[in-house]
This record gives structure tokens, C-alpha cells and sequence, in this order.
């Protein structure tokens, strides 16, 4: 095997200028660890964000390989790594580098991919699965019978929380422009609110949750729609002393590899009970426009870089 492969690359911190696909040594697994012939890849609002600086402020150093989930088969088994085969097809959540045509991974973050998804779709699911997955349950503590509202109801994050919930038998309201109401009730949505129409906290009142993925003015306003005792849980925000004005609770929720919640994601994908959204699937020479139309923030479901044919 060619010990160099392509990889996506930024030196600096800019827009996408920065942004390059080169040539470097391919990744040997370390004890725990697994190397993947990446398939393809999700693209994230992060991904964008490091390249913007975030990354320092995430404790990376430049150079850094972009990419945070991948979906490939198991090329080589590092020492001390049971449980899966070489050409095992798998998926799950890395530290960097998963826009690549190898990458690593730790073999305990992995999981089969659920055997009725090829791997575009499968790319759809570990980060923002997870996201989802962590802020509602582990978080939010979300039951059945209890009222959630989700903002960005229509994205690759909020999309699949609507089905997580749903599955849980909650009662999900969901918030997205008026192209998007089709796309959401049919996911799940028992209501729907075109926040270009309406203030939605003028239309939303006495939610057990509130699922926030915007941020900014809109996790403010979110607050009123919440009743007393209710949980705010926000993957963008960084909540003050919001909570205490309006008498609910409120979290930062943040997004960790977990084989447990992966898992429990695949089981109800075969069970038929949720289904990833796909909105693009661009070439691996592409990485320039698939973050740009992440940044852009109209994407219905996930953006999927194909690496591998």
C-alpha cells in the first residue's frame, strides 16, 4: 500500500483560501486504535468555525486535518483492538482528520454502520446524532409525554432530534422557515412554527424543553416559551444568568464521542424509526464549496463529502 494519501489541511486560520487538499503520510493505528478507508465524511458548522479560529481556541495546533466523523472500512487493527474485522464497515466521531482517504480512529468511539444505510447516509449520523442525542437524553432528560420545542428544526442536527424525540414519545414543536414545514411535520413535527411569519415565542408557550441550535438573539427569545421548572439545553450558546430571571434551568451541551449513544442511534435507524436527511453530497475536491454551503446555514439535513468511490 502507497504509504501517502490526501488529506484537507489548513496552515492558517481564514476563509476558505486557507482551506487545501495535500499530500501526506498516511496515519498507522496505535494501540486502541483503528485505521479506516474513508468513504465519506459529514460536514459540520465546526469544521468551518476552526477554520475560522475557533481551532485555537480548541487547543489545536496548525497545521490541522479537518473533518470530525467518517464513515469507512477497516483497513488495519492497531494492538489491543478485539471486536471488529478488517473490512467491517463503521462509522463514528474523530478528533480531526476524517477528510481524508485514511484516517484513525479510537476502536472504543466506533460502531458497525447500521446495516440499511449505505455510507453517504450513514455519514449523517455520528456528530450530529450524538449532538442531538446528548443535549435531548443525557442532558434534557427528555420523557414521554413532555413538550419540546426545537429551533432550526430543518438542519442536520435539529432533523434527527425531532425522530429521536418522537421515538421517545415526546410532543415536538418545530421551528423553521415556511420551505421547510413539509420537510419537518413529515419527520415527525406534531407542530410547526415559520418563524419568518411570527416571532416563534409568541407562538410557543409552556414547553418542558427547549432543544436550542441557533444561538444569539433567538436562544434569548427562547426563554419565554419555556414554563417554570423547564430546561433549556443549547449546543451554541454559552448561557450567564438567564436561567435564574426566568425561573427554568439551562446548559451548555457538549458534544463527545460515545459508542453507547451511537449504538442505541443504529438500533432505532433498523428499527425503521428514524432516517437520516441527506440535503448534498459533494466530491472530496469540492471541501471548498461543502463549506461553504454549511456556512451558508440553508442546508435541509447533512452535507456528505464523498472521499472514496
Amino acid at each position: 500500500m502507497n504509504d501517502k494519501m490526501k488529506a484537507v489541511l489548513i496552515r492558517e486560520y481564514g476563509n476558505n483560501d486557507v482551506v487545501q487538499i495535500e499530500e501526506v503520510d498516511r496515519p498507522e493505528p496505535r494501540h486502541g486504535e483503528i485505521l479506516l478507508k474513508v468513504h465519506t465524511a459529514g460536514v459540520n458548522p465546526v469544521d468551518y468555525k476552526i477554520r475560522n479560529g475557533a481551532g485555537q481556541r480548541l487547543g489545536m495546533t496548525l497545521p490541522i486535518p479537518m473533518g470530525g466523523e467518517l464513515v469507512g472500512t477497516i483497513e488495519t487493527l492497531g494492538p489491543g483492538v478485539d471486536g471488529f474485522e478488517p473490512g467491517d464497515a463503521i462509522f463514528g466521531m474523530v478528533h480531526t482528520g476524517a477528510f481524508a482517504e485514511y484516517a484513525v480512529a479510537k476502536a472504543a468511539d466506533m460502531v458497525r454502520t447500521p446495516s440499511n444505510l449505505d455510507f453517504t447516509q450513514a455519514a449523517a449520523l455520528p456528530l450530529a446524532g450524538s449532538t442531538a442525542w446528548q443535549a435531548l437524553f443525557d442532558e434534557a432528560g427528555l420523557a414521554a409525554g413532555q413538550r419540546l420545542l426545537i429551533t432550526a428544526s430543518s438542519g442536520g442536527v435539529g432533523s434527527l432530534a425531532i425522530q429521536f424525540a418522537k421515538a421517545r414519545g415526546a410532543h415536538v414543536t418545530a421551528v423553521a422557515s415556511a420551505r421547510n414545514e413539509e420537510f419537518v411535520r413529515g419527520l415527525g413535527a406534531d407542530e410547526f412554527i415559520d418563524y419568518t411569519s411570527q416571532p416563534f415565542e409568541q407562538a410557543a408557550r409552556d414547553m418542558d424543553v427547549v432543544f436550542d441550535t441557533v444561538g444569539g438573539e433567538a436562544f434569548q427569545r427562547a426563554f419565554q416559551t419555556l414554563k417554570k421548572g423547564g430546561f433549556m439545553v443549547t449546543v451554541v450558546a454559552f448561557p450567564e444568568d438567564e436561567a435564574k430571571r426566568h425561573g427554568v434551568r439551562v446548559t451548555r451541551s457538549f458534544t463527545r464521542p460515545s459508542a453507547k449513544n451511537l449504538t442505541a442511534i443504529k438500533d432505532l435507524v433498523e428499527a425503521g424509526k428514524v432516517r437520516p436527511n441527506v440535503d448534498a453530497v459533494l466530491p472530496f475536491a469540492e471541501i471548498r464549496k461543502a463549506l461553504a454551503l454549511s456556512e451558508g446555514g440553508r442546508a435541509r439535513g447533512k452535507i456528505v463529502l464523498r472521499v472514496a468511490a
